[in-house]
């Protein structure tokens, strides 16, 4: 039996590495596919959209996304959108974790799993309801209504997991600020938020992220490039006439707005994993 043993793990090894293999292919060509794609002169596109590699890479789509459309408009509106949700959500969402994670009061575990209710919902559910609200506050095509709209699939999100980071925090620091007359307000913004930094980072990019790739809201409450993110530009994005689909501009635009995604996942990849763990297990 001990004989087999070696074999045995190898063979596991082997099966282990396949399977990863496997699924690193599976996650990584469809980007593989959009960069070759981009990288495909228009000319060239149609009769080597099948092919491995390119036989001429060329810029020109990367130019086109911009003197096209006004797609760095299109940017910067995701850029301000995203920041502005995640600003919001992290500082409510702080407020409302260090009020459910360290006060007892009537009610607490229902609010809770409302919280965790209105996280699942579909967005098309509000989306009637949310249009009215909007059109009424005149925030129809502004970074307003849309930070406004987001924020009710980010908000629930941040505050649950921030409140399973905050219940974690020792007791003795919220006692020691307290015996120096430090208030609640003054607990949290002073001593409570540093020690959340970590917690803050990985709900931030993971808030982030959601909003830099929301659709549907940014599709109804937009009407123009004032505010229009670019999922939605990218969504619209036309040839020179109604029968031509410009592919490479698509996957030129689409590149364009994975890649700053990209690089934050794997600058911040071990506060995502800690941060999505700490709140799985210790909440």
């Amino acid at each position: 039996m001990n004989s087999k043993n070696p074999t045995v793990r190898t063979l596991t090894q082997i099966a282990l590495w396949v399977v990863a293999l496997i699924v690193l292919f599976y996650v990584l060509f469809p980007f593989y596919w959009a960069v070759k794609t981009s990288l495909t002169g228009p000319a060239q596109l149609s009769s080597e959209a099948l092919a491995w590699f390119p036989t001429h890479v060329t810029w020109q789509n990367f130019r086109d996304v911009f003197a096209g459309q006004p797609f760095g408009r299109n940017l910067l509106n995701s850029v301000v959108v995203a920041s502005g949700t995640v600003i919001l959500s992290l500082l409510l969402s702080a407020l409302a974790a260090y009020a459910l994670g360290k006060f007892r009061f009537k009610g607490k575990s229902i609010l809770m799993y409302i919280i965790l209710a209105v996280s699942v919902f579909p967005q098309i559910a509000v989306l009637s309801g949310l249009y009215t609200m909007i059109k009424t506050f005149s925030l129809y095509n502004t970074w307003g209504g849309l930070i406004l709209s987001y924020m009710i699939f980010t908000l629930p999100f941040t505050v649950w997991t921030l409140t399973a980071f905050v219940r974690e925090i020792p007791t003795e620091l919220e006692e020691a600020a307290y015996v120096d007359g430090a208030s609640p307000l003054q607990t949290l913004f002073q001593v409570l938020l540093p020690v959340m930094t970590p917690a803050l980072v990985t709900t931030g990019l993971l808030a982030f992220i959601n909003a830099w790739n929301e659709y549907l809201f940014a599709l109804t409450f937009t009407s123009d490039n004032t505010a229009k993110t670019v999922p939605v530009a990218i969504a619209n994005f036309s040839g020179a006439t109604i029968y031509e689909n410009p592919f490479g501009q698509i996957m030129a635009a689409s590149v364009i707005v994975t890649i700053p995604l990209i690089i934050l996942v794997l600058v911040f990849q071990r506060n995502i994993v800690s941060g999505l763990t700490a709140g799985a297990v210790k909440g």
